[in-house]
């Protein structure tokens, strides 16, 4: 980083700030959603897995080669991890459009399930 693109980030934004992939988690009446926020991405550079109650997304952007002066954009591999609970794959539903990739999924079944041992 040159001198110059040092004095733009210094008091204006944290880095670490900028490389996270913004995300909003709701409820509605049937389950919950996860939207996030993916511009200038592909759909195709895309990658959501579900593992354990764990889903996981993942996008990929090349790098364009430029001389920049100031760069906030990020380019690179980038992952973020959510605990939705255990649900079935096949209920969980992607969407991405307009730079938004809107995730949505039944809720987790959080009553307790009993089980009564017999005692022999």
């Amino acid at each position: 980083m040159n001198f110059r693109n040092n004095l733009l980030w210094n008091g204006f934004m944290d880095r670490n700030e900028v490389e996270t992939f913004k995300a909003d988690i709701y409820e509605f009446e049937n389950g919950e959603c996860i939207e996030m926020d993916l511009p200038g991405y592909d759909k195709e550079n895309m990658k959501i897995d579900y593992n354990n109650g764990y889903l996981t997304i993942t996008a990929t952007k090349a790098e364009e080669t430029r001389n920049y002066i100031h760069q906030e954009r990020y380019y690179g591999e980038y992952s973020r991890t959510f605990y939705i609970g255990e649900v079935k794959e096949s209920s969980i539903k992607a969407n991405f459009q307009n730079g938004i990739l809107k995730i949505t999924y039944p809720k987790e079944n959080t009553q307790p399930i009993e089980h009564n041992i017999p005692i022999e």
